[in-house]
């Protein structure tokens, strides 16, 4: 049973939604798109969950590009 059925993040992970996105734009595209040292300086997913986890707006800005690229 699908507890969440109007939320499209349901079951995906912030990874899975990073990796997603790197291979879609690149590094360089998605600092310039969400200008953030973690996307921008020696960018590594690794470092960019970190950030992302423990700062909620930048999370959000990632979430709502996701949610807005067509994949």
């Amino acid at each position: 049973m699908n507890t969440q059925p109007n939320n499209p993040l349901h079951g995906k992970t912030l990874e899975s939604i990073l990796n997603d996105l790197v291979a879609f734009y690149g590094w360089r595209e998605m600092g310039r798109i969400i200008p953030i040292n973690c996307f921008t300086s020696d960018p590594s997913v690794s470092s960019s969950l970190k950030f992302l986890r423990k700062t909620p707006w930048a999370r959000k800005k990632v979430e709502d590009l996701y949610m807005n690229t067509k994949f």
